[in-house]
């Protein structure tokens, strides 16, 4: 597709002229009867499985088919934030993968996806957590992925805001911080996927619900559509919290369990908080936006759910562990809310590889840790799909772990995920 230029001028005209003059960024083509491969899902891992087919692999006959709208799943229900610093080796290979990837990912898709890499701070309140965190970054730096240890007085300079008085409800002794890591963003990053994808031959299908499968011989060969019968020499699923409803479709259970995961903007303020802040005591974590809204997060709702909206009891508790952080915040207003439906699995690590059924991959069990890794999720599914052989950083991350029961236990080495 070719790539146009506009003056501010142009741009204005554009505006003012409903955009009837640009064109299409990617192609709202009808299916066909076969493809050589097609990815279930139009997210964020849907669209750079697809983009990574192609790009990696030369596999242009792809179809990415999404029940709803591109990206209005989980790729549009986060808090965007990019970082690699985690305690497992597997895992760092993974995320550092996936950051590597984002680094490069503007240039790559000729698509500015915002990536600012303004740092983030993980807070230690105790001298428990201290100890941990200088076991942490000792672990992470082996796995040759950088990460800083900071005492109270660095931490201090860094979050001049943050409330270090001695009746602090929430004590900081330090933390640990890891430079390259930040925010992306969301929308941007599947746009631009999907309009590099779109240039590459790629079908991007939306408003097309995949009801079931097709099989011959024990093998899937195609999926049953809300728009007919698509049949595929191989499919992936990349489709996060509703891995499990699929799965069973297909005739085998997956050990995922499904929850809410909630998130809020505040009102827009001055520039203030210039990175982003995780509290390892209350779960909550908060960045700023470029607009200035402050974009807040926290645990899980652990009640199994669909729903992508949030609840008041986890609300209260967000809003409390920020303000115990941060008492300057105490007036914001918070403008919405939202929540995307994460798939956990019981190690906290995720799913890449072949199913139990032939002819179908996952890409899923990302839990609360699946925007940060959509450029390696993408790539490792592509290439398991194109080649049928795992890439070496997926080996640990197959499903046959759990009958070996070789975990990746990042539930116990990072606590959280986010």
């Amino acid at each position: 597709m070719p790539r146009l230029a506009y003056s501010a001028f142009s741009l204005l005209r554009q505006g003012l002229n409903r955009h009837r003059g640009w064109p299409a960024a990617w192609r709202t083509p009808e299916p066909k009867a076969h493809y050589a491969a097609i990815v279930v899902g139009g997210g964020g891992h849907g669209l750079a499985t697809a983009y990574y087919l192609a790009r990696n692999h030369g596999v242009t006959d792809v179809a990415v088919l999404e029940r709803g709208w591109l990206g209005g799943g989980n790729t549009g229900r986060n808090t965007t934030v990019v970082r690699s610093n985690y305690y497992f080796p597997a895992s760092g290979a993974l995320y550092d993968l996936a950051l590597k990837l984002y680094e490069g990912l503007s240039r790559d898709l000729n698509f500015n996806i915002m990536l600012s890499q303004r740092g983030m701070l993980m807070l230690a309140h105790s001298a428990h957590e201290l100890e941990f965190a200088r076991r942490t970054v000792n672990a992470i730096r082996r796995n040759g992925i950088d990460c800083t240890l900071l005492d109270r007085d660095q931490v201090r300079r860094r979050l001049p805001i943050l409330d270090m008085s001695p009746d602090a409800r929430f004590p900081v002794v330090g933390g640990y911080r890891q430079a390259r890591a930040g925010v992306a963003r969301h929308d941007a990053v599947a746009w631009g996927y999907a309009r590099a994808a779109d240039a590459r031959g790629v079908d991007i299908i939306q408003n097309c619900e995949v009801l079931g499968f097709i099989f011959e011989g024990g093998r899937v060969v195609g999926v049953e559509t809300s728009r007919g019968a698509i049949r595929a020499d191989r499919v992936g699923l990349a489709v996060a919290g509703h891995s499990g409803v699929l799965a069973a479709k297909a005739g085998f259970r997956l050990p995922i369990t499904s929850y809410a995961l909630q998130a809020f903007v505040s009102e827009p303020i001055k520039p203030i908080l210039h990175e982003v802040v995780l509290s390892s005591a209350t779960g909550v974590y908060v960045s700023q936006s470029d607009k200035g809204e402050l974009v807040v997060g926290g645990g899980l709702d652990l009640h199994p759910s669909y729903s992508q909206r949030g609840n008041l009891p986890v609300v209260e508790g967000v809003m409390s562990g920020l303000v115990g952080m941060f008492p300057c915040f105490a007036n914001l207003r918070m403008m919405r809310s939202w929540g995307g439906i994460v798939d956990v699995v019981h190690d906290s690590s995720p799913i890449i590889g072949p199913a139990p059924v032939p002819g179908l991959y996952l890409d899923c069990g990302w839990g609360t840790g699946g925007f940060k890794a959509i450029p390696a999720g993408g790539t490792l599914l592509a290439h398991v799909m194109a080649t049928g052989e795992q890439h070496p950083i997926a080996r640990p991350f197959g499903l046959e772990r759990f009958r070996t029961g070789a975990l990746v236990d990042e539930a116990a080495a990072s606590g959280i995920a986010h």
